[in-house]
């Protein structure tokens, strides 16, 4: 499984970057900019056993370059590269009546997507647009932190199941894998200014890849992030 995971991140590699490429079918633009992001994160992970969940929010922020190199027709064709710092993790939902218990784990990344990117004019003279971003994006762990509140006993922390039938073998490990991959997809609209551009957008990152080890040996089956993400860039050129 994790083998075939690897090889369709491959194959987005280069499925989803179009043409910096040879051939120019379209009206050449040559337009790069570069620029600042930040945002929110409501995230989750994808267990296997399953773990109850609600979302944790977390920040995203960091910088953005994108080069449009051509307009074929009304689409504009480009590339976006971006380098965030972002915080990701699981909150875990304790239903039982009476139940206080809280849990949350706070994972610090620092990530790198490599986007397709596709706009279409709202009309000719607006200069805003309609945009599509997708591509591979690839991460790497920098630090991770549990916190516990409300009532807690010994045995529900390192028994693998407590009482209630909660899953704790997540309790007493850090993750297995610093490299996180996978792909992510979003859209949104960028509102052309006389002082730059402005993009907001809504993202989906599903990883690939799992945090903890999925050997025969070890609990979770998978062990993945997913993510989804509201965020506003502002891009100005240098030239």
């Amino acid at each position: 499984m994790k083998k075939s995971y690897r090889i369709v991140f491959l194959f987005l590699c280069f499925a989803f970057l179009p043409a910096i490429a040879s051939a120019q079918v379209g009206k050449a633009l040559n337009d790069f900019k570069i620029g600042v992001n930040g945002g929110v994160n409501l995230n989750k992970m994808s267990f296997q056993p399953e773990i109850k969940q609600t979302y944790l929010v977390g920040q995203s922020f960091g910088i953005s370059a994108r080069y449009i190199h051509e307009k074929y027709f009304a689409l504009i064709c480009g590339i976006q590269g971006e380098i965030n710092y972002t915080k990701r993790g699981w909150s875990e939902a304790f239903t039982n009546e009476g139940d206080d218990r809280g849990y949350q784990h706070t994972m610090t990344y620092v990530e790198v997507p490599f986007l397709a990117h596709l706009a279409l004019a709202f009309n000719k003279d607006s200069g805003s647009r309609f945009f599509f971003n997708a591509g591979p994006q690839v991460a790497f762990l920098l630090d991770e932190k549990s916190q516990f509140s409300g009532t807690w006993t010994a045995d529900q922390i390192t028994a693998r199941e407590d009482p209630d039938n909660y899953i704790s073998n997540q309790y007493k490990t850090t993750a297995d894998n610093d490299f996180d991959y996978g792909i992510v997809g979003g859209a949104g609209v960028d509102i052309a200014t006389g002082i730059g551009r402005f993009c907001i957008e809504g993202r989906y990152y599903y990883a690939l890849s799992d945090i903890y080890s999925n050997a025969k040996k070890d609990y979770f089956d998978r062990s993945a992030h997913t993510d989804i993400v509201f965020k506003l860039t502002y891009f100005f050129s240098l030239f």
